[in-house]
């Protein structure tokens, strides 16, 4: 069998890292580079394309045939990209549901095809080093990528020629290579991952030898990318301010801009002051600006206060507080700047906030006992990656003590009769998982039923996500005869399938989905906050729609039994009874469809005494019933 590799597929890097004699490790090109850009550029003509630090330094030059932050559009479609994103990359093809892609040289290229080429000059500096082929992998993403992103980057490893034994969390993979699995029994790390394109905290336990995410958060369009994007307008607005020639404004520039944005924001966490350098623009005119790491600060603080809700959501579904933390890990080249460390360490009361200037250790400019400790020991760009390759060790046997558990970030479920979702796989449940539940009909003689799928925190199916449907068939039977088992599966790649089966037949049909509904993860954030905001009116319309859908089923057998029993019910009797029942109506009548909901206590009084007066009248049905099926079976004459 193939070796099996560990795979950062990075926004801004990318890394393969191997154990080699029980040893993590990075795998560097033939020039001893370990990070590789993500940057692909496609030469005209039928030469292959130039991937990493060749592409890079083409980029400047020729930008619409250089792709880069490329995982940023990974599965998603075109509806869900912006213009502001267009705008600060390249130009992407694809509209309405249709699937992005990059037009380059008249051919359009999905990402999973720019991603694979990047994945394919990792796998061959990987056999470069061991001399062999490789074809199976370990690739991570970010915590909070949904189904169609986890299947897009699967598809792209496919592409790039690889089996992908498993796709995991970069926070979960971090984890591993801070040797985390050696702290005590019962230790809680949280793991702070901010990268070029994304960002995530993670909350993880450790009890027995394994790790259990207890809980994620994060957004998939928030990390380095978005600073680099600031410090560029803030050029732009410095050069504009110096009266440039107007034959400055080309694409060319913001590739310019965009180089010495990225590499002055790297000086500045090691050093207090650069000048950004921007020589002949046009023959005539040169730009140069002296800029200070408070400058850089002042101008980013909003962008990393932004990763604050998501920590403090991913706190509050793990229910714990930063004190009951024992460390909080960084990982992600944008951790290395001192803000976000600072910020980190005032956020959960960090223990210890290690300051470096010019590679030198300044020492600890914060000291709190009671808090959790600091831990930067690795390197946060190589930490995803040698924990990539410390699971694919554990898949291929090498590891036997470490088993990695992780978490489904959203509630998945299925729409049931009155417009409610009923959750099979609730949020943060541990993956691999799988849940079923049986389901029956509500209307006489259905011959279908349809599986709504949905993915969301509230709990009327309107105001969740639909990930897709499709129905089963049965034979035609009363309500409540059929039985339909519905059975959700995650697998260890965080993709769900859905399974339904006809219990009487086997019949069964199951889901594949391939594209899932992309949302924004500022949706995703928006859906959390509003599911806590509206708790109490979701849980009154669910309680109303449970007590309406009992309601008008008693209603259906009162007025069925009053019709069965036509001759034997005393008129006063029935009288009573069609009271009761005229109360329930007006109980039901008092529903405001602007809200869903009516006066619940009105139809449950209503409810409860049409109940109290039918007893009688249901009694002596269930005799009758009975002594029909005792005759039946020759048992009484």
């Amino acid at each position: 069998m193939s070796k099996i590799i560990g795979i950062d597929l990075g926004t801004t890097n990318s890394l393969v890292a191997t154990v080699d004699s029980g040893i993590p490790l990075v795998i560097a090109d033939r020039e001893g580079r370990r990070l590789t850009p993500s940057v692909v550029h496609f030469p005209a003509g039928d030469a292959e394309p130039l991937v990493g630090h060749e592409a890079n330094r083409v980029r400047v030059i020729k930008p619409a045939e250089t792709v880069y932050s490329v995982k940023r559009f990974i599965g998603r479609r075109g509806a869900e990209i912006s213009e502001d994103e267009k705008s600060v990359t390249y130009p992407l093809a694809g509209a309405g549901t249709g699937a992005v892609t990059i037009p380059i040289h008249g051919k359009n290229f999905t990402p999973e095809e720019i991603s694979a080429v990047v994945l394919k000059k990792l796998k061959h500096d990987a056999e470069n080093y061991f001399g062999e082929a490789i074809t199976r992998a370990v690739i991570t993403v970010p915590a909070y990528f949904n189904d169609a992103q986890r299947h897009a980057t699967k598809r792209a490893g496919e592409l790039a020629g690889f089996t992908v034994e498993r796709i995991i969390n970069e926070p979960t993979a971090a984890a591993l290579a801070y040797g985390l699995d050696r702290l005590k029994e019962k230790s809680r790390i949280a793991v702070y991952d901010l990268g070029g394109g994304t960002f995530d905290l993670s909350i993880l336990e450790l009890n027995e030898g394994v790790f259990q995410v207890l809980a994620t958060h994060g957004n998939t369009r928030l990390g380095g990318d978005d600073l680099d994007q600031r410090l560029v307008d803030f050029l732009l607005q410095k050069i504009a301010a110096a009266n440039p020639p107007a034959a400055i404004r080309t694409p060319q520039l913001l590739s310019r801009l965009l180089e010495a944005a990225e590499q002055a924001k790297i000086k500045l966490s090691t050093e207090t002051e650069v000048t950004i350098a921007l020589p002949f623009l046009t023959p005539d005119f040169s730009f140069s600006h002296p800029f200070t790491r408070a400058g850089l600060e002042e101008l980013t603080r909003e962008i990393i206060a932004r990763t604050r809700p998501h920590c403090l959501r991913a706190l509050a579904d793990a229910k714990v507080e930063p004190k009951d933390l024992d460390q909080v890990i960084l990982v992600g080249g944008q951790t290395r700047m001192p803000l976000v460390r600072k910020f980190v360490s005032d956020l959960f009361g960090c223990s210890e906030f290690e300051e470096t200037r010019g590679g030198v250790r300044l020492g600890h400019a914060f000291h709190k006992p009671d808090g959790p400790q600091l831990n930067t020991s690795q390197n946060p760009d190589e930490a995803v990656a040698l924990g990539a390759a410390i699971q694919a060790e554990i898949l291929s046997g090498g590891f036997k003590n470490v088993l990695l558990l992780d978490v489904t970030p959203l509630s998945l479920g299925v729409e049931t009769f009155g417009g409610l979702m009923n959750v099979l796989i609730p949020r943060n449940s541990t993956i691999p998982v799988k849940a079923g539940e049986l389901f029956t009909t509500a209307v006489d003689h259905q011959r279908s039923m349809l599986i709504h799928v949905l993915q969301g925190e509230r709990e009327r199916a309107r105001d969740n996500w639909s990930l897709g449907r499709f129905t089963i068939e049965f034979e035609s039977a009363p309500r409540g005869v059929p039985r339909v088992g519905v059975q959700f599966e995650i697998d260890a790649n965080g993709i769900l399938h859905v399974l339904a089966r006809d219990t009487q037949t086997g019949r069964e049909k199951i889901m594949e989905l391939k594209s899932a509904v992309d949302v924004d993860d500022a949706a995703v954030q928006q859906m959390v906050e509003e599911s806590v905001a509206h708790a109490f009116e979701d849980l009154a319309a669910r309680r109303w729609i449970e007590a309406k859908l009992r309601a008008q089923a008693t209603l259906a057998a009162t007025r069925k039994a009053l019709a069965d029993g036509t001759g034997e019910i005393e008129a006063d009797y029935r009288a009573r009874i069609e009271t009761a029942a005229r109360d329930v109506a007006s109980a039901l009548a008092t529903e405001k469809p602007e809200a869903g909901a009516g006066d619940l206590k009105s139809l449950q009084a209503a409810l409860a005494a049409l109940d109290e007066t039918t007893r009688p009248l249901a009694e002596v049905l269930m005799d009758r019933a009975m002594t029909a099926m005792l005759r039946k079976r020759g048992l009484i004459q």
